[in-house]
């Protein structure tokens, strides 16, 4: 590709927020009394705070190659004698600028995208003096492979999240890491680092983590970090000092050549695991790390080319980028319909009604972000004891896994008392409850919170399918009752459904809003409807895969109808981790709510009945395959009209764009893109979908049911 072309591809971008390549003559520390020499530093800053990560767009990279180019013709003339690469504080570089990457015009684009980061690493990589990356901070894909291609790297201790996400975001590490990795660490923890690492929640390294591995040959601390470095840089080049690499390997020995084999094998079934081959990106890192075992770089790096123009093309990328980028990143931080934060009132103390799992972990939660004492209440003092014993339980696991400092964890112990009396709750400004989910329960409650709250307290509810509007009608104040959904685990989970009733005033709705702000959480607003976003759509799911088993349909073909979706666990897997009688509450609260739509199993009701807790047995058979056991078995009836895997899919694909259309109909949400966010915050859904309801117009049940797709052409797929 010609530098007239790479020209072309930048004028595409005017808009493009550039990272800058700025440099710095360094006359290097001296060794053993004399300096190497002169030494240039490249630091990487886009001129913004903290809060806007450094990127990759075209331009940047245009101008890192320019710089670069620079460099190679200096080091030739004997000018300087080594060149490093950091970052703005914080950070070395987040990766390539995915806004770019989503907007780029065709296969065309694409590629030349891809040819110019090889393009300038190759520079980085052949500058005819040695290259060194000082990792200074946060560095993701096209980041970290910057230090990849570098000669030598050093990391800080306190730089976070280093990682080549690629296979999570639906492209590979096709600037070279996918060449690299493998044969500087070994293939078996490359793959931790390219496929299991991304597929487990998108998790990243830390500075000691990656020099454990191999990543970086030296490790220095935050304060001191680029003079330690190019202290280190000085003695490399001096030759008094040699990096180790313990686990780097040759690909073309016949040991390492079983290694990789065994690796690649162990990162497929990974996949086929955790993701059912749904989205392809994953599989293409396996076959491109597969063939580039026996490729020079050069073989590789037109292979990994050729695979990033492919993939930029695929809607299950487009969908990645809306989910992470679009929703995750942006519209997660401006929620729709929120009030303004200025009407938000300060809470200083918080009340839990109950004292039981949940309670417990939503005072433990509201204790350790918040940072304000948080008292519980139950109908007896063992209750209590047990409640406020929880958590001190879990502060002292904390503690023993050294998340939490020994200070910090005093202070949340002193934070979490309990008492038998709701006269605890004068003081309080926020109370939640959290105790069983009946309506009759819950308004006992609230009438007995109000004889005893300020008239400024908020009053809010966890219920996960109720109507917060039936248990505000015979308050005196209903305007002060808000819905507050936590999802289980409260610590992990990161949504928050606050729900609207009628009444709801702005001020405690903006109130609701800044809590989870200070409790980390993505909140979402969604109206007075039943089960709300994440369980409505979760019980139809498994309301549809329940009636087909019901009706006949085997139940290993039931349950694996919708692998081809990669949800993150099989629908009678998901019944029984929630908890067969919790499923069953909400469906009836659905069915009464919405008919035939959510059906109720009966089958499912005689097993909570005789305590059975899962439809298939504990454990795998001794053909390793699940199932359901015979006095399971003689407990239920099943009618005689089977359905195949691609019918109960189709069915339920179908099932879902319905109701996702009612709930848009009745404005349960602002748009898609909420409903989108909550399911991938809520329930886990795989990024690559795009939450829901890019997948259902990929999959053409939106317009089978609705006439209509949910989202506009170019916001998940290609555009028009």
């Amino acid at each position: 590709m010609s530098a007239a072309e790479f020209r072309q591809l930048g004028e595409l971008f005017p808009n493009e927020t550039v990272t800058h390549s700025y440099v710095q003559d360094i006359e290097l520390p001296p060794v053993n009394g004399t300096s190497p020499g002169t030494f240039a530093l490249v630091t990487l800053d886009n001129g913004l705070d903290h809060s806007k990560p450094t990127t990759l767009g075209p331009n940047t990279l245009i101008e890192l190659g320019t710089v670069l180019t620079g460099l190679k013709e200096r080091a030739a003339r004997g000018e300087i004698v080594g060149v490093g690469v950091t970052g703005k504080p914080y950070f070395l570089v987040a990766g390539a600028d995915l806004s770019t990457v989503k907007s780029l015009g065709g296969r065309e684009q694409g590629l030349w995208m891809a040819q110019l980061g090889h393009d300038v690493y190759a520079t980085l990589a052949n500058l005819g003096v040695p290259s060194f990356a000082f990792i200074n901070g946060l560095a993701l894909g096209g980041g970290l492979e910057i230090a990849l291609q570098s000669t030598y790297r050093t990391v800080s201790t306190g730089a976070g999240a280093l990682a080549l996400p690629e296979a999570f975001i639906g492209l590979i590490p096709g600037w070279g890491g996918v060449y690299i990795l493998p044969r500087l660490i070994g293939p078996e923890n490359a793959l931790k680092v390219m496929i299991e690492n991304p597929l487990s929640n998108n998790r990243t390294l830390t500075g000691p983590q990656a020099f454990e591995l191999g990543i970086a040959d030296a490790i220095f601390e935050p304060a001191d970090f680029v003079e330690q470095s190019l202290a280190w840089a000085a003695q490399v080049i001096a030759g008094t000092a040699t990096p180790e690499r313990a686990n780097a390997v040759d690909p073309s020995s016949p040991e390492v050549a079983e290694r990789w084999a065994g690796a690649i094998a162990a990162g497929r079934a990974f996949v086929e695991a955790k993701t059912s081959n749904a989205p392809p990106a994953p599989g293409k890192v396996l076959d491109v790390m597969e063939a580039n075992r026996t490729l020079t770089q050069a073989e590789s790096a037109a292979l990994e080319c050729e695979t990033l123009a492919d993939l930029m093309q695929t809607d299950e990328f487009r969908s990645t980028v809306y989910a992470f980028l679009d929703l995750v990143q942006r519209r997660s931080k401006r929620p729709a319909g929120a009030p303004d934060p200025k009407l938000a009132r300060p809470v200083t103390k918080i009340g839990v009604v109950g004292a039981g799992l949940m309670a417990g972990q939503l005072a433990l939660h509201f204790a350790r972000q918040l940072k304000v004492p948080v008292v519980l209440t139950d109908i007896d003092q063992a209750r209590v004891d047990k409640g406020v014993g929880y958590v001190h339980a879990e502060v002292d696991k904390l503690l023993a896994k050294k998340r939490i400092s020994p200070d910090a964890a005093n202070r949340t112990r002193a934070l979490v008392t309990g008492s038998v009396s709701k006269d605890v709750f004068a003081d309080a400004d926020f109370v939640i409850e959290a105790v069983f989910e009946e309506l009759s329960i819950k308004k006992q409650v609230f009438g007995e919170l109000e004889a005893i709250v300020s008239p400024e307290c908020i009053l809010a509810t966890n219920t996960s399918s109720l109507s917060v509007t039936a248990m505000a009608e015979d308050l005196r104040h209903p305007e002060r009752l808000v819905g507050f959904h936590f999802f289980n685990p409260v610590a992990v989970m990161p949504l928050l459904e606050i729900v609207r009733a009628p009444r709801t005033d702005d001020a405690v709705l903006a109130t609701a809003f800044d809590l989870a702000k200070g409790l980390k959480k993505t909140a979402v607003r969604v109206m007075d409807a039943p089960a709300f976003v994440v369980n409505r759509i979760l019980l139809r799911l498994m309301g549809e895969v329940t009636a087909a088993f019901d009706e006949g349909t085997p139940a290993e073909v039931a349950d694996n109808a919708l692998r081809p979706m990669g949800l993150p666990m099989t629908p009678f897997t998901l019944g029984a981790m929630v908890g067969l009688p919790v499923a069953q509450h909400v469906q009836e609260s659905l069915h009464a709510a919405f008919g035939d739509r959510f059906p109720v199993s009966q089958n499912l009701q005689k097993l909570i009945d005789n305590g059975v807790k899962s439809i298939w047995a504990p454990e795998n058979g001794p053909d390793g395959r699940p199932f359901i056991p015979a006095e399971t078995l003689a407990l239920m009836s099943f009618g005689s009209t089977p359905s195949t895997g691609e019918d109960v899919l189709h069915r339920t694909q179908d099932a879902l764009a319905e109701e996702i259309g009612l709930m848009l109909d009745e404005g349960v949400v602002a748009g898609p893109e909420d409903i989108d966010l909550c399911m991938i915050l809520g329930a886990g859904w795989p990024m690559f979908l795009g939450g829901i309801t890019p997948y259902l117009d990929r999959v053409g049940a939106s317009e089978r049911v609705t006439g209509r797709k949910f989202q506009a052409p170019g916001v998940a797929s290609e555009p028009a």
